[in-house]
């Protein structure tokens, strides 16, 4: 029984330790961020990951990119978004 226990605490720990890692994989949309920065006129998208401090409380995809901006200039920034609202492009 005292075995198990351990086990059990063991795993939480791991699925915690793990979380930091895990938990932006799985809060980018980078499939809708392209799509939005192309329908704003960005060219040459690329999406770099997980925007960690670039987005909003209320966001909960925060993805970051790279682009080139109408005007011609290279860029980075976040496509952010919630589950209840639109998307925003926010620039570095």
């Amino acid at each position: 029984m005292r075995r198990k226990k351990l086990m059990q605490i063991g795993v939480g720990i791991a699925l915690i330790a793990a979380f930091p890692f895990a938990a932006p994989v799985a809060c980018t949309t980078p499939d809708r961020a392209t799509n939005v920065l192309n329908a704003q006129g960005y060219t040459e998208v690329q999406i770099t990951g997980y925007a960690y401090f670039d987005c909003g409380q209320g966001d909960v995809f925060a993805t970051a990119f790279e682009a080139k901006a109408p005007s011609g200039q290279r860029v980075e920034g976040a496509v952010c978004s919630g589950l209840l609202k639109g998307n925003t492009v926010r620039l570095d």
